[in-house]
């Protein structure tokens, strides 16, 4: 059974997730991610985020229930036409789902030097760090990065931890003789104005202001982090007097009270 706090959460949550009037367009869409930091592109179970198909979908509707409908095609659409346009970061990183960041929270969050060679630095898959080099040059379609790779699960993990370290980004789409239109892919550091604005701080205090009340778990699994450092980060918030713990959820100092 559901009890009055966890309802008052949830309306909480509400409030804070869906914008006054629906997004009508790739700007309004930009302006809401701005808004929130991040979201998913879809809701997902135990994952803690606003979704972009929740402020364009009806309110009892459930994401491709039917298949492709209106809110799903528009939705699919943004997610390229947004990094495109340099108002959302987009690639599997909350939860290893898709999502979006704002450019803040992404500048927030990233932490290489804003190179194109930043992935030399770090230890990833070898398809990995053969596809950002591929991309030193410009943007490939994932059609292209698929074939340059050969084996597609081998793409899949290694596109997985290129995006979950920031270090691409869709970046549009292109028409092709047949059939669906092929994503493009880009090095985020040509996309977005990152490098040298690392601050864990500022990316757990947008957490945890979007989220209302989040557990060092919640956060850690978000962002990729450990449980451990998602706590220190969470603590650190607390000793600022920005945030508050009780029990083991933390909650926004600024964040409206729940009912005992």
């Amino acid at each position: 059974m559901v009890d009055d706090q966890e309802l008052a959460l949830a309306r909480a949550r509400g409030d804070r997730w869906l914008p006054e009037a629906r997004p009508q367009t790739v700007e309004d869409a930009g302006r809401f991610v701005d808004d929130v930091g991040f979201a998913l592109l879809f809701p997902a179970e135990n994952a803690l985020a606003p979704s972009l198909y929740e402020t364009v979908a009806d309110d009892d509707a459930v994401a491709w229930a039917d298949g492709m409908g209106e809110a799903e095609s528009t939705v699919w659409t943004w997610k390229d036409a947004l990094p495109e346009a340099g108002l959302a970061w987009y690639g599997k990183f909350l939860f290893r789902r898709a999502s979006l960041l704002s450019p803040t929270l992404l500048r927030a969050l990233y932490t290489g030097d804003g190179e194109l060679d930043d992935h030399e630095d770090l230890d990833l898959p070898r398809e990995a760090h053969e596809i950002a080099r591929a991309l030193l040059t410009g943007p490939l379609t994932s059609r292209a990065l698929r074939e340059l790779i050969g084996d597609r699960a081998a793409y899949d993990r290694a596109m997985t931890e290129l995006q979950r370290r920031l270090l691409v980004t869709s970046a549009g789409v292109r028409e092709q003789r047949a059939g669906w239109p092929a994503s493009i892919v880009d090095l985020t550091c040509r996309r977005f104005d990152v490098g040298g604005g690392h601050d864990a701080a500022t990316a757990t205090r947008r957490y945890l202001e979007t989220a209302v009340e989040a557990t060092p778990a919640q956060l850690a699994r978000a962002y990729g982090w450990t449980a451990a450092v998602a706590r220190s980060h969470l603590d650190a918030l607390v000793d600022a007097g920005q945030a508050r713990r009780r029990a083991s959820a933390y909650r926004s100092q600024g964040a409206t009270d729940v009912p005992q």
